[in-house]
C-alpha cells in the first residue's frame, strides 16, 4: 500500500502540466496572419523550450511537417501609467513554416 507522499507525487498540479508543454498559445496578429498566408505560423512558447522540442510539439499536436523553426525573444518592457511604473512581462515566440500545402488552424487552438 502506498503511504500519502508517494500519492501526491503522483498527481501533478496545473504549473507541473503547463510545464511539460512548450506551445502556450498562438500569437495572433496582423503580422503573424499575412505570415500565415505564406505557411509561417507563430505561437507564443515556454521559455526553457529549444527549436527541436517546439517541432516536435507542432507536428504532434497538428500533425504537420515542420520544415523550420526560428525562435524570438521578447524582452521585458518598462510602463508606465501615471506615477505608476512598472513592467511589462517578456515572453518567448516561435516562428514555424510547414510544408507547402498543409495548414493549421489556429482558432481551433
Amino acid at each position: 500500500m502506498k503511504n500519502k507522499k508517494e500519492e501526491k507525487k503522483n498527481i501533478l498540479s496545473v504549473k507541473e502540466m503547463d510545464k511539460r508543454y512548450f506551445l502556450r498559445s498562438p500569437h495572433l496578429s496582423e503580422k503573424a496572419s499575412i505570415l500565415a498566408e505564406k505557411g509561417f505560423y507563430v505561437f507564443r512558447v515556454a521559455k526553457e523550450a529549444n527549436k527541436i522540442q517546439i517541432k516536435n510539439e507542432v507536428e504532434k499536436k497538428h500533425k504537420v511537417d515542420v520544415l523550420s523553426v526560428r525562435i524570438i525573444n521578447i524582452h521585458p518592457k518598462k510602463m508606465r501609467v501615471g506615477k505608476q511604473e512598472g513592467v511589462k512581462k517578456g515572453y518567448k515566440k516561435a516562428i514555424v513554416k510547414i510544408k507547402e500545402g498543409q495548414n493549421i488552424d489556429l482558432t481551433a487552438v
